[in-house]
Formats: structure tokens, C-alpha cells, sequence
């Protein structure tokens, strides 16, 4: 379970995912000009939308959670043509987890 203090950002430009965390923390920066250490969710997905990433700081390093879909994609909430990230809740982020049917 989430905390409902964490805040979680959906980068919504799709990531090569042979990006680990120094790579993944370099686009939180540089892309979405946040703080990778914040403690915030940071999720990426790959290009055909069948695998995610989700990469966060935890007190003395950095986190990944890797998850790839058999069957499903996972389908990212739409953002502005600004930014590249959209703000989430915890109840989207397990609706964007469970992925959607082919």
C-alpha cells in the first residue's frame, strides 16, 4: 500500500527501458526538472507499453519496481503538450499496473 503523502509523477514520453536508476534519475531531472531523491513515484514506461518502471528514493538510495506485461499494455493518463509528466493518485497508479487487454 501507498502512503497517500507520496506524490507520483507519470512521465509520459516512453523510456528505453535498458535505463536503470542513474539514467531513469537524470530524466527526472533534467526532463521533468524534479528531484529524484524527493521520496516521490516516478513511472516510465517502454516504447510498446508492455513494460514500466517505477523508480523512487528511499531514505539512503534509489528503488526500481520492474514490470512487464504478458498480453496487456499499460496505458499512461494523457498530459498536456507542455509537460512531459502528469500528477496521479495512488488508485491510478494501480489502475495504470494492472494494465489493459491487446
Amino acid at each position: 500500500m501507498i502512503p497517500s503523502a507520496v506524490r507520483i509523477f507519470v512521465c509520459t514520453e516512453r523510456q528505453d527501458m535498458r535505463r536503470s536508476f542513474d539514467a531513469l534519475a537524470l530524466v527526472v531531472q533534467e526532463r521533468l526538472a524534479l528531484d529524484p531523491q524527493s521520496g516521490a513515484l516516478f513511472v516510465f514506461a517502454s516504447k510498446r507499453g508492455n513494460r514500466l518502471k517505477v523508480l523512487w528514493f528511499d531514505r539512503n538510495g534509489f528503488c526500481i519496481l520492474y514490470k512487464r506485461l504478458h498480453g496487456a499494455l499499460f496505458e499512461l493518463p494523457k498530459a498536456d503538450p507542455d509537460t512531459a509528466m502528469v500528477h496521479i493518485d495512488a488508485r491510478a497508479l494501480a489502475a495504470i499496473l494492472r494494465g489493459v487487454e491487446k
